[in-house]
């Protein structure tokens, strides 16, 4: 079963990669005007979001750097302790919503210090798998399509990060506890 699954994993991109240009084709559909158009709209989208994501690496640089995140941290690992929650999981579930790069290479850190098969490990990566960058995602897609008022998709967004950062432990803690 694992060698089906590899051998599918390997091919599924490189044919997806060759069947919809030739199925596009195929359908008369002109694939390469079609491809520079789209490029065009993709650049002027990625320029229209610059301001965007300065704006977001700048107040998590300044959250970061202020002290505040660590001061966060301090404040509530001792109640996690006291539930049975690794502390070194806390700062995942804090960089998740912000940065997807850099809640990898927590979880990427974590992983090497305690290992794939550890509880830790195990935490972290359902964590990864179960929450999005929220903040990411609302400040790239919002701004590309110029929605201004994001409040309410901003609650819904950070309390499912917060669920899925709940349910990650509990059902680690629950199945490898």
């Amino acid at each position: 079963m694992y060698q089906i699954i590899s051998l599918i994993s390997t091919w599924a991109i490189p044919v997806m990669i060759a069947f919809i240009p030739l199925y596009a084709y195929a359908r008369k559909v002109p694939v390469y005007e079609s491809f520079v158009d789209g490029a065009k709209e993709g650049f002027g989208t990625a320029i229209g979001i610059i301001p965007h994501l300065v704006g977001m690496m700048v107040a998590i640089s300044v959250f970061r750097a202020s002290g505040a995140l660590d001061y966060f941290m301090g404040f509530i690992s001792p109640l996690l302790r006291g539930l049975g929650v690794p502390s070194e999981v806390l700062p995942l579930g804090l960089l998740r919503p912000l940065t997807g790069t850099g809640s990898l290479a927590y979880t990427t850190e974590l992983i090497r210090i305690h290992g794939p098969d550890s509880l830790i490990g195990r935490i972290a990566s359902t964590i990864q798998g179960s929450t999005d960058t929220t903040l990411y995602v609302l400040t790239v897609y919002f701004g590309a399509v110029g929605i201004r008022n994001g409040r309410y998709a901003l609650k819904v967004g950070l309390f499912s990060d917060l669920v899925g950062f709940a349910a990650a432990i509990a059902v680690c803690l629950l199945v490898f506890g």
